[in-house]
């Protein structure tokens, strides 16, 4: 079972560059997408027909937001965390089916200023909390933009970066919380160095030299670290200031 997460930052920007190609080329079983900055109202496009989609849009127009498109039907979909002060932003969208959780996720950015990195570290204690919640009932795989690089493997230029948002003390330890609760960072069970990146900021030709930071992830419940195959990322693939990146799971034995 093959799973593809991609901040494809506007999914309206995206649909006029690769995206179509994109998926019929990759073939997933799940995409999950963050940052689409729209609506199912806000595009006038057939999606592929073995795919069914689910949203959680933003409040606020044009901002945040994910989706899923599954080939297999969730048993049910849970848009939100359940917590109003995290939930106007169309950050989190569960699907539960038979035998795990997938949760796509776009984590709140803390700001240049770092005005926002206290509801950061609010929210990443939270949403580990719902996490740990999901957990009781089965598996769970989450991924998506989660706006931290944990290691200094994780970006080109740690030491310049140090205090700077994406890399603070504060949030490379929310990402720690996960991996500390038992949450496995799949990448990093077949890569061990550095090098490899999902976003690039669109200046300097920070792309095209590999100046970049590991944003996105793929993490899973420790029982399902058997069935895991491979995990990748996928930097070839242009269109956003983000890459795609899966893993791939074994059937259920």
């Amino acid at each position: 079972m093959k799973f593809i997460s991609w901040n494809v930052n506007g999914l309206r920007s995206v649909l006029k560059k690769n995206f179509l190609e994109f998926l019929d080329t990759e073939a997933p079983d799940v995409l999950c997408l963050q940052e689409i900055k729209c609506s199912p109202d806000d595009i006038e496009q057939l999606w592929p027909r073995h795919y069914t989609t689910w949203w959680n849009c933003a409040r606020r127009k044009g901002y945040s937001g994910t989706a899923i498109f599954s080939k297999i039907r969730p048993l049910k979909v849970i848009p939100h965390m359940g917590m109003a002060e995290h939930d106007e932003e169309g950050r989190v969208l569960a699907a539960e089916f038979n035998d795990f959780f997938l949760v796509n996720v776009y984590a709140p950015n803390s700001k240049r200023d770092l005005s926002r990195l206290g509801y950061r570290q609010k929210w990443d204690a939270d949403f580990l909390g719902y996490l740990k919640e999901l957990e009781r009932k089965k598996p769970v795989i989450f991924c998506g933009d989660l706006n931290v690089a944990h290691t200094e493997l994780d970006l080109a230029n740690p030491r310049a970066n140090i205090h700077n948002h994406g890399f603070t003390a504060e949030e490379r330890a929310g990402f720690g919380a996960f991996v500390d609760a038992g949450f496995v960072d799949t990448f990093r069970e077949f890569e061990k160095g550095g090098g490899q990146y999902t976003w690039w900021s669109v200046f300097s030709g920070a792309r095209s030299r590999n100046v970049g930071w590991r944003l996105d992830y793929f993490l899973i419940s420790k029982q399902l670290r058997a069935r895991l195959k491979t995990a990748f990322i996928r930097q070839e693939v242009a269109g956003s200031d983000h890459c795609p990146l899966g893993i791939e799971l074994e059937a259920a034995a």
